[in-house]
């Protein structure tokens, strides 16, 4: 069984897959969504396999200080894969958007999630 740690707005259909197929789920904030652990307190102790969510989730508002790697570093820090959903037909967009936080960061058409998460698509 993995655990995967997910983000606000991640399709709860999908959520509902992944309970099915014997896996946990935890519900992470970004840190002003006020939605579940917020992700840069992630432990090892969590035992988080992966964390999934919305592009849009990881940039923070306009003028904030902190970027998408700010937002990243516990789940890069404790090697926690982090699976971002963007449809495949803006998948070169999303990559220019994430720049140099590329590492540990898998973008992902939502259809795909599933079998990606579940080790069934790579």
């Amino acid at each position: 069984m993995k655990k995967i740690g997910y983000l606000e707005g991640t399709d709860p259909t999908l959520l509902a897959k992944l309970v099915m197929a014997g896996h946990g789920t935890l519900p992470l904030g970004n840190g002003w969504d006020n939605h579940g652990k917020y992700i840069n307190h992630l432990s090892k102790e969590d035992k988080v396999d992966a964390v999934v969510g919305y592009l849009h989730k990881v940039f923070p508002p306009d003028k904030a200080v902190q970027g998408p790697g700010d937002m990243l570093f516990a789940c890069r820090a404790h090697k926690i894969p982090v699976y971002l959903l963007v449809s495949k037909e803006d998948l070169s967009k999303a990559k220019a958007c994430l720049k140099t936080i590329g590492k540990g960061v898998k973008l992902v058409d939502p259809v795909e999630a599933f079998g990606v998460l579940t080790g069934k698509v790579k």
